[in-house]
C-alpha cells in the first residue's frame, strides 16, 4: 500500500479533486494547512507598515492506494490538475504504508482500504 500525500495551492482544490474523482480514486483526505517552500511567502503593506507573511494557505490531500499503479494514476493526476507552472505550485510525496485497519470491521491491508 502506498500513501500519497500532496500540497498544492489553494485554488487547486476543486480541479485536484475533480481529476481525482475522474480517474475513480476514492477515500480521498483534504486538509487546509499552512507552509512555505521556494515562495517565501510576501509581503505587504498593512496600515503604512510592512508585514511579512512567511507561511501561505495550502490544501493537503491524503490518498492510500494499494498498488503502485494507482499511486502513479494518482500523482499524474494531481501533477496535471494543480500545475500553473509558477512557484508554489505544490509537492507531492509518497510512503510505504506498513499496515491499515478499517475500525468498523477490523478488516487489515488491502480490505481495509478498498470499498466496503
Amino acid at each position: 500500500m502506498i500513501k500519497v500525500e500532496a500540497i498544492v495551492r489553494e485554488e487547486a482544490l476543486e480541479d485536484v479533486k475533480e481529476a481525482l474523482i475522474a480517474q475513480d480514486i476514492r477515500g480521498i483526505t483534504v486538509s487546509q494547512v499552512m507552509g512555505c517552500g521556494t515562495q517565501m511567502g510576501y509581503t505587504q503593506m498593512v496600515r503604512g507598515s510592512k508585514v511579512s507573511a512567511t507561511l501561505l494557505p495550502k490544501i493537503k490531500f491524503e490518498i492510500v492506494v494499494s498498488t503502485p499503479e494507482w499511486a502513479d494514476r494518482v500523482i499524474s493526476a494531481i501533477q496535471q490538475s494543480a500545475y500553473s507552472g509558477q512557484p508554489g505550485d505544490g509537492k507531492i510525496f509518497c510512503y510505504e504504508i506498513d499496515r491499515a485497519i478499517r475500525i468498523r470491521t477490523g478488516e487489515r491491508g488491502i480490505e481495509a482500504i478498498t470499498p466496503a
